[in-house]
């Protein structure tokens, strides 16, 4: 059997040509980055998704082996979703992303995750209308699990401004969650719940993959 291989020596081997490598990286880290662009752009996702592994492929010089390899999947995703905002709205005012959230720019339809609890539709309703910048945070911190340094590279941002923005951001959210409301009982559990509603939402953005048909 094989020894398992990390993710830069597949990297390493995509790039060289080794189609299998790029296949088992693709696996490795595609629900991660499909979550980042669906509660985003929607519509989008799955283009921005291919365009983001093409990105690990064309960027042999840009990396220097300074952060980790989750870190800069998402460092190269970042840029793909400002990249995308501003093709798309070329034709008007240059998008702030330290104000303007996805829901102003209406890129999010009804969500297609099947959410049992109202809690979760809060939330995620909640977080679509954050500044994408916070939103892009915050997501990045309870979602994928990432520490303030590893945000603060994917963002290319200095610790202490993404710690202010986190901090920021989280009370931004639970300003929202009143806002969006009216049923005191549900926003208490929102807001006490967090992290449980926020682990679960990470599950239920997961794409629907067909069924294995047993082949090969």
């Amino acid at each position: 059997m094989s020894e398992t291989r990390g993710d830069f020596e597949l990297l390493e081997a995509w790039r060289e040509g080794d189609e299998a490598a790029g296949r088992e990286l693709f696996e490795r880290y595609f629900d991660a980055v499909y979550r980042f662009f669906r509660n985003k752009v929607d519509e989008a996702a799955e283009d921005l998704v291919q365009q983001t592994f093409m990105g690990l492929v064309q960027g042999r010089d840009r990396f220097r082996g300074d952060a980790s390899f989750r870190t800069y999947v998402f460092m190269i995703a970042r840029k793909r979703l400002y990249s995308y905002l501003r093709e798309r709205d070329r034709a008007r005012e240059p998008i702030e992303v330290g104000t303007t959230s996805v829901a102003d720019l209406g890129l999010v339809s009804p969500s297609r995750a099947v959410l049992v609890r109202q809690e979760q539709h809060l939330l995620l309703q909640a977080l679509r209308r954050l500044p994408i910048e916070m939103q892009v945070a915050l997501e990045l911190f309870y979602w994928e699990e990432l520490g303030v340094a590893e945000i603060a590279s994917v963002l290319e941002t200095p610790i202490g401004t993404v710690k202010s923005r986190l901090q920021r951001a989280r009370t931004r959210l639970d300003e929202i969650i009143v806002e969006l409301s009216q049923s005191e009982a549900l926003v208490k559990s929102t807001m006490d719940n967090f992290d449980q509603w926020a682990r679960q939402l990470q599950e239920h953005l997961r794409p629907v993959r067909p069924a294995d048909d047993g082949d090969g």
